[in-house]
């Protein structure tokens, strides 16, 4: 477990524009659907981060070619859909990776793999890709049937129509790679919307996607050619300023050059419903991935009720959701939520605990959670467990409490946002 403690002290105004980091979904996805295609594939934007380095990292153990590795600008030459070399894959703390990659190598003609990582990755379920996959001819194995480390090997799949039991847009993801070698149809219902990054980078690559109310479908493919991707700015990074701008009196912050694919933005729409002053302007279009500037003021939130269809479009937002509702009017209650104990760490607990010992007054839900907005947070201490989303936490808790934040474990930030803490420093300072 990471173990670098950082105290974050009460901030004044937060003033200034930054951009945040490349979006890691669309990152992920590129370097994959880039592996699988036919040539070479730019990526523009790539985020430079742990989870995304073990996916390039992955791609070039299958047997691609990868250029530029760190720079804002990346090539990488793919082997084809049906040219993955057998090897044994290090996720590293890459949920993403270790959930999507499974759907490509199972249909795969000839070889064998493992996908394998940290400790934490070790306690992530995969029950929900081997299932599915398994249903389409593949073989794979798990640990204790649900738990890394996975090892499939290539098998002729079939394609199938499956009822997702949860909206998650990895197991879709998953399932429309191994669609993309499946024979005959490969369709997917979804109980809710959620993110549709493979689907827009998949269509734009040529793979013939068919989107309805409440399905996709997708046919075999020959070959794919996606020749440039833009990465958009990651909304999922934004929202922490976000949050901390609306949260610490006097700001106004603005975050540029921000993916605002709808089905990303949930947390928007939420904080709006509770009073935020967020201007939004459209800037940008390339890819199917729309992008803009987001303008966030200081602003006075009151409590709300979360659930159904917004959950999948805010699943990673939702524990800078729970912060906010600390500093709002009212109270705020998030259910249908069971999916977040799914994550890095349980993050309906680890929340719970970390803003608990903050002063928040809130109790758990075996899907959510139900918080009693008192104004504002004393401050003290906190643990990441690991979770770079809950470092980050910490530190947007400190800026905004009344007595400052320590964070253990701040360098999981890392993870998803290596220069999180010298971002946040530019837009505190005086």
């Amino acid at each position: 477990m990471s173990g670098v403690v950082r105290r974050f002290e009460p901030s004044g105004p937060l003033r200034g524009a930054l951009r945040p980091p490349p979006d890691k979904s669309v990152s992920h996805r590129a370097a994959l659907i880039a592996a699988m295609a036919e040539g070479e594939t730019t990526i523009e934007g790539y985020l430079d981060a742990a989870d995304t380095r073990s996916t390039l990292a992955a791609v070039a153990a299958l047997g691609a070619v990868v250029e530029g590795a760190g720079e804002a600008r990346i090539r990488v030459r793919g082997v084809g859909l049906r040219g993955a070399a057998p090897a044994a894959i290090d996720v590293g703390n890459a949920g993403t990776l270790l959930r999507l990659l499974p759907g490509w190598l199972a249909g795969q003609e000839t070889g064998a793999w493992t996908l394998d990582g940290d400790d934490s990755i070790r306690r992530r379920p995969v029950d929900r890709v081997v299932a599915p996959l398994r249903l389409m001819g593949a073989r794979i194995e798990a640990r204790e049937d649900r738990l890394p480390p996975l090892r499939v090997e290539a098998a002729p799949l079939r394609g199938i129509e499956y009822e997702l039991p949860v909206a998650s847009a990895q197991v879709k993801s998953c399932l429309l790679f191994a669609g993309l070698l499946a024979e005959g149809e490969t369709r997917i219902a979804e109980p809710l919307p959620s993110r549709d990054h493979s689907e827009r980078m998949l269509a734009a690559a040529g793979a013939e996607i068919e989107r309805g109310d409440g399905f996709v479908a997708v046919r075999p493919a020959a070959r794919l050619e996606p020749g440039e991707v833009v990465v958009p700015a990651d909304f999922s990074s934004a929202a922490f300023f976000l949050v901390a701008s609306l949260l610490v009196p006097g700001s106004d912050v603005s975050l540029t050059g921000v993916g605002l694919n709808p089905t990303r933005t949930g947390l928007l729409r939420i904080l709006e419903r509770m009073g935020a002053r967020i201007e939004v302007e459209p800037e940008d279009e390339r890819g199917g991935e729309p992008s803009g500037r987001l303008r966030v003021r200081a602003s006075r939130l009151r409590g709300t009720g979360v659930g159904g269809e917004e959950v999948p479009l805010a699943i990673d937002e939702l524990p800078l959701l729970a912060l906010a509702a600390c500093f709002a009017e009212g109270e705020t209650t998030i259910r249908d939520a069971a999916e977040l104990r799914r994550k890095e760490s349980d993050r309906i607990e680890t929340v719970s605990t970390a803003l608990t010992a903050l002063g928040a007054e809130l109790e758990t839900r075996e899907d959510g959670m139900r918080i009693v907005g008192t104004g504002g947070l004393r401050g003290g201490a906190v643990s990441s467990h690991g979770d770079h989303r809950i470092a980050m936490l910490g530190a947007v808790a400190g800026l905004a409490s009344r007595e400052g934040v320590e964070v253990a474990g701040i360098d999981a930030a890392a993870v998803s946002y290596p220069g999180f803490e010298a971002d946040l420093a530019s837009l505190s300072r005086d």
